[in-house]
């Protein structure tokens, strides 16, 4: 009785999350020819940890601001992390150097069903020159990445703001 219930709660929690992965669907096109997500200069992450980093913000999103009934597809069709990568003088090392100047940036497409129903759809080039005015330091790696893709979500998928035109 007691592993029945116990094989009950843990469906519960995992089978909703498992469907709000399923209702998500993240593609990186061409990764290789990106503006700026790899290890160009031997310091800082490998393309491969950015990119499954901002996969798992972007499913994370996913998780908390998609319906039941909703399916969203993004396509990332470019990167350019904040900042910007620059010789650390004496070293040998290059330091990824942030202002208000380098923001983020990625281009996405996509597209959100709902019911079955295309409701939104686009290709847009997302950004925030005023990036540093939200920052909170110490909140990792991608710190900049994630604040940016969490706005982007919540107006254009959540509030359903259509991109600027």
């Amino acid at each position: 009785m007691m592993r029945s219930l116990l094989l009950l709660l843990l469906c519960l929690v995992v089978i909703p999350e498992a469907r709000a992965d399923a209702a998500l669907s993240v593609r990186f096109v061409a990764p290789e020819r990106y503006t700026d997500a790899g290890n160009r200069y031997g310091s800082g992450p490998t393309l491969q940890a950015t990119l499954g980093e901002i996969e798992r913000i972007l499913r994370d999103l996913g998780r908390r601001g998609l319906a039941a009934n909703e399916a969203l597809r993004i396509e990332v069709l470019d990167i350019d992390l904040a900042g910007q990568m620059l010789p650390s003088p004496g070293t040998g090392q290059f330091v990824r150097v942030v202002s208000d100047v380098t923001p983020p940036r990625f281009r996405l497409r996509y597209g959100l069903t709902q019911g079955g129903r295309t409701v939104l759809s686009a290709e847009e080039a997302v950004s925030d020159l005023t990036f540093l005015m939200r920052a909170r330091p110490g909140q990792g790696a991608f710190v900049y990445e994630r604040d940016l893709l969490r706005s982007w979500f919540e107006a254009r998928i959540v509030r359903r703001q259509p991109p600027p035109a």
